[in-house]
């Protein structure tokens, strides 16, 4: 068997090299970030599917959970719902909110208003029919119920 008809050699007096990786040619620090940053807030944009409007992640809920971060504490500069004051929000399918809620503590200088705010801008929300408010004591409140962004603007973290 003739192994020349296999194969074709062709003789080149040279070949280019291949080209070599440049720093220049690199994702910038800034460009990776931006890039992941784009990534991310399509993550975080996206709307879960098939959720109940008054169920977490359906629109009233969230709308509820939006007039919540709305309410401050007049002691500490963080909305009540971060603060950890907010135990529940259920909304029934009519626009009902119940909102279950709590104090830092029962001697709080707000413990007569704060119930009747909330009550007030729930109530506000479109959609919503009527709100309940509950103060409860138990479990009582504590700073392990703070959200990171709430320790993190207090200096906790």
């Amino acid at each position: 068997m003739n192994d020349e008809s296999k194969f074709s050699i062709e003789q080149v007096e040279s070949v280019a090299p291949p080209p070599r990786a440049r720093v220049e040619d690199v994702e910038s620090p800034a460009e990776k970030l931006e890039r992941k940053r784009d990534y991310l807030e399509g993550f975080l944009a996206e709307k879960p599917q098939d959720v109940a409007a008054g169920a977490p992640g359906g629109d009233l809920y969230e709308a509820v959970v939006a007039a919540l971060k709305d309410i401050f504490d007049p002691e500490i500069p963080v909305n009540i719902y971060d603060l950890g004051l907010i135990y529940g929000v259920d909304v029934d399918d009519a626009g009902g909110v119940i909102v279950t809620m709590t104090l830092t503590t029962p001697h709080c200088p707000v413990a007569e208003s704060m119930p009747g705010e909330v009550e007030l801008r729930v109530d506000a929300v479109p959609g919503v029919r009527d709100c309940e408010v509950n103060l409860v004591w138990d479990p009582p409140w504590d700073p392990a119920k703070m959200s990171d962004e709430a320790r993190l603007e207090l200096g906790m973290l």
